[in-house]
């Protein structure tokens, strides 16, 4: 009665008769008292089948008062019920209706939550698409580093062909060095690189499933509330289940049940976060990288314009004093010829002179005189030897020269070729091999 008293909201309505206890009638117990009285020894044996009149009116006044205080008690235990039964059905309804609101209350919480969970794992799914595409331009740009290294290595290999003495450290290989160890320094940060995105994708792929459990679960929840909404009293499929009103151990309370979607979202737009900045990072790192390895390629490209240049000037230098050398060897070839000539030409006077001594010293006696014939012949034969010594001197020095002038030739002509073949190595084998450098858009991924 005491539920009962909490929910009636109006005072009963008056009894027509007042509720309240009748005093019970006394009736006095007759006594064996004298003569005519049932008591006594007369009467043995037939006093439990018979009552006294007042005893009969006792007992007939006791089912009046018990019928009236039942009817009684009826009349007010039914206008009681009926009382109740109106104000449970009004509460019953009241609060169907509000445990209804506040189902429809939880449907939009998480519609809400559901619908930002959605989004959340859309964006995570698009930047992860958009991340994939950056790590595929990193694996593009990395395979595209490998040809410049190549041909760098080829180049300071074919280099190593120069023959002496243009075997040198220019500055040709002191670019292809610098641009050698350029690419690798990419290359080794593009790999780096490409490990972080691996393992942002990771960590977007992990949030994602997470976010999506989670809106799972509350599409589940949603679709159980929405059912529970759609119930009411003439709905068949509900049922007792005594044991429903039981609360869950686990059961999370409103405030864990926010803080932990929003702890998902945080933690997934902290990785939406590094996944964007990554993609920047990844943007300017391709394109800073593309930008410094086509700076170095032209700076390698020009150096071996200068070089070739270079070369091309030398070998044009060499050309020309061997083209002179050449014709000076033959001059100086003529003149040893007119010198030995010449001293062939001093050998027939000299037997002249020579012979007119010795038959002039056959003259007999006093004939034998040194008269100024014999001193003429004499400084003449002088002046002959004098003159054969001079032209074989000069012939010594002009076959000298010639000597010398032939080991220049050779020597031209060596260094000739050598710078030929250095020249060949720069413009035919490297500047050739550099033309199969990739582009700036290999470079930087897109292709």
């Amino acid at each position: 009665m005491a539920q009962t008293d909490v929910l009636l909201t109006k005072e009963p309505a008056p009894q027509t008769v007042p509720p309240c206890e009748l005093s019970p009638k006394v009736y006095d117990v007759a006594c064996n008292t004298g003569a005519y009285t049932s008591s006594g020894l007369a009467t043995t044996g037939f006093r439990t089948a018979k009552y006294l009149m007042d005893e009969w009116y006792q007992n007939l006044y006791a089912h009046y008062h018990q019928a009236f205080a039942d009817r009684d008690h009826s009349e007010r235990q039914r206008h009681e019920s009926q009382h109740l039964a109106s104000e449970t059905e009004a509460l019953a309804q009241r609060t169907q209706q509000d445990s209804t609101r506040r189902v429809g209350e939880r449907l939009q919480d998480m519609h809400s939550w559901k619908s930002e969970l959605q989004r959340q794992v859309e964006e995570l799914i698009t930047d992860t698409d958009l991340l994939l595409a950056q790590k595929l331009r990193l694996e593009r740009a990395l395979d595209a580093s490998a040809v410049p290294y190549s041909i760098a290595m080829d180049n300071l290999q074919c280099r190593e062909r120069r023959q002496h003495p243009d075997l040198v450290r220019d500055h040709v290989e002191v670019e292809l060095l610098k641009e050698a160890e350029l690419i690798r320094n990419i290359q080794q940060l593009l790999k780096r690189t490409i490990m972080q995105a691996v393992n942002q994708i990771r960590l977007n792929r992990q949030h994602k499933e997470t976010c999506e459990m989670d809106w799972s679960d509350k599409v589940e929840s949603y679709n159980i509330d929405d059912t529970c909404a759609r119930y009411n009293n003439q709905s068949t499929q509900v049922q007792f289940h005594p044991h429903s009103t039981k609360l869950e151990e686990s059961a999370s309370t409103p405030e864990t049940w926010a803080r932990f979607t929003q702890d998902n979202l945080l933690r997934a737009e902290r990785e939406l976060l590094a996944s964007a900045n990554l993609r920047t990072l990844i943007d300017a790192i391709l394109r800073d990288t593309s930008e410094d390895l086509r700076l170095q390629c032209d700076a390698v490209n020009q150096a071996f314009s200068r070089r070739c240049e270079e070369l091309e000037d030398a070998l044009h230098k060499l050309r020309c004093h061997l083209h002179k050398i050449l014709r000076e060897i033959t001059d100086q070839e003529h003149q040893v010829a007119v010198l030995k000539q010449a001293i062939k030409d001093k050998e027939a006077p000299l037997r002249v002179a020579q012979t007119r001594l010795y038959q002039r010293s056959l003259r007999p006696n006093v004939e034998l005189c040194r008269d100024t014939a014999q001193f003429r012949l004499v400084s003449e034969v002088e002046e002959l030897h004098m003159s054969l010594d001079a032209l074989r001197e000069k012939l010594q020095e002009a076959e000298q020269a010639l000597r010398n002038l032939e080991e220049t030739r050779l020597s031209l002509e060596k260094d000739i070729a050598i710078k030929t073949n250095s020249l060949f190595i720069d413009r035919q084998k490297c500047m050739a091999h550099r033309a199969r450098y990739p582009s700036v858009l290999q470079l930087a991924g897109y292709q």
